[in-house]
C-alpha cells in the first residue's frame, strides 16, 4: 500500500463530516471525493476540502485512484456499499453498527476475506483519551481481575427526534440499543471479553415510535457481569463507563462536548479497602476520530492491528440481536 492513500467518503452528514476532518488532520490519506444522495450536501462538504462531489456512491467505489472508502450512511444502506467497495479492491471503514444485523455483518466479513482487504468498524469510543488510559491501566494489571462493568449512555433528546431516520426501523434496523448501545457493548467486550448470556428489556417509553428509546441490559460470561442502560429520554446527555476489579476500579465520565468533560478516576484498593484515588482530566477536543483513522492507516501499512475490526462489529451485532430476543421472550438468552 502506498504511503499517502487516496480516500473517498460516502455520506456527507454529521459523521461523514467528522471523518473528513479526521483524514485532513493526519498525514496519512488524501481526501479525493465525497458522495451523498443529496448532491447539495455532498457539494458543500466537498468544497470545504477542494475535492470532487457526486450524488452516486458507485462513482466513488469504481474509481481506480481511490484506495480506501469510508461508509458513513444510515444503517440499512451500509452493507451493499461496503460489499461493493470490497469487490472493487478498496479497504473500508464502515460506521457502526456493522450492518443492521449479524447476517449483514457476516456477508461483509466474507466479502473482506475474499477481497483480502481490511475493514474497520467505526467504534471511535475506543479512542477517547480516558478510555485509552483506562484500557492501558487495566491491561497492565492496575485493577486486577474484572468483577463487573456498569455503564450509562444517554441522549438529551430534541424536538421532533421521533421523525428522524434513527427511529425508522426500515432505515435504522433498531432503536437506541443498536445506536448508542452498540458502543457500550463494544467497550464492554474490549475490557471483559465475549459475553455468552444476556438479559435485556428494549422499551419504548416516550417517543411516538415503534422501536426502543430505552434499553436495560445485563450481560454475563464466566469472569464478569455487565449492566448498562442506554436512553434517548435522559434529557441531559450522559456518558458513564465504570470497570470494577478485585484490586481497584476505573471510572470514565463524559466524552467531551455536551456529554461533559472527559475524566478518568482510578481507584486502587488498600488493605483497609478505602482506595487511593487518582484523577485524570482531559482536554475538550474530541480527537477520537483522528486517532481511529491513524489506527486504521497504520494497519493498512502493516504497522499494527485494527482496534475495533469487522469481527468486533459482527460480535456486537450478535449480542444486540440476543438482547432484542431476550426482551421479546422475557428470558435470558444464551449465545453459545
Amino acid at each position: 500500500m502506498k504511503t499517502n492513500v487516496r480516500v473517498g467518503i460516502i455520506g456527507a452528514g454529521l459523521i461523514g463530516r467528522k471523518r473528513a476532518e479526521a483524514v485532513s488532520k493526519t498525514k496519512y490519506g488524501k481526501l479525493a471525493a465525497i458522495a451523498d444522495s443529496d448532491f447539495a450536501r455532498a457539494k458543500a462538504l466537498a468544497e470545504e476540502y477542494a475535492v470532487e462531489a457526486s450524488d452516486d456512491w458507485k462513482d466513488i467505489i469504481s474509481r481506480k485512484d481511490i484506495d480506501v472508502v469510508i461508509v458513513a450512511v444510515p444503517n440499512a444502506f451500509a452493507a451493499p456499499i461496503v460489499i461493493s467497495a470490497l469487490k472493487n479492491g478498496k479497504h473500508v471503514l464502515c460506521e457502526k453498527p456493522f450492518g443492521i444485523n449479524s447476517s449483514e455483518s457476516s456477508k461483509m466479513l466474507l466479502a473482506a476475506k475474499k477481497a483480502k482487504k481490511l475493514v474497520k468498524v467505526g467504534f471511535n469510543h475506543r479512542f477517547h483519551q480516558a478510555i485509552i488510559k483506562a484500557h492501558y491501566i487495566f491491561k497492565n494489571g492496575g485493577i486486577g481481575k474484572i468483577l463487573f462493568i456498569r455503564a450509562r449512555y444517554g441522549h438529551g433528546g430534541r424536538k421532533g427526534m421521533e421523525k428522524e431516520w434513527r427511529f425508522d426501523k426500515a432505515v435504522s434496523g433498531g432503536g437506541e440499543l443498536l445506536d448508542q448501545g452498540v458502543h457500550i457493548i463494544d467497550l464492554a467486550r474490549w475490557f471483559g471479553g465475549d459475553f455468552d448470556r444476556v438479559y435485556g428489556l428494549a422499551q419504548t417509553k416516550f417517543w411516538k415510535t415503534k422501536i426502543d428509546d430505552n434499553a436495560f441490559v445485563v450481560m454475563r460470561n464466566k469472569n464478569a457481569t455487565v449492566s448498562f442502560h442506554v436512553s434517548t429520554t435522559n434529557w441531559k446527555n450522559i456518558f458513564s463507563f465504570e470497570i470494577f476489579g478485585e484490586t481497584g476500579y476505573l471510572q470514565v465520565e463524559g466524552k467531551g462536548g455536551s456529554y461533559g468533560k472527559e475524566t478518568l478516576t482510578y481507584g486502587r484498593r488498600k488493605l483497609g479497602f478505602a482506595p487511593d484515588v487518582e484523577i485524570f482530566k482531559f482536554g475538550a477536543e474530541d480527537a477520537s476520530w483522528k486517532r481511529e483513522w491513524e489506527n486504521f492507516m497504520a494497519a493498512i501499512r502493516g504497522n499494527g492491528k485494527i482496534i475495533g475490526d469487522a469481527l468486533d462489529g459482527f460480535r456486537a451485532n450478535r449480542i444486540v440481536e440476543a438482547i432484542y430476543k431476550s426482551s421479546k421472550i422475557h428470558r435470558e438468552v444464551n449465545l453459545t
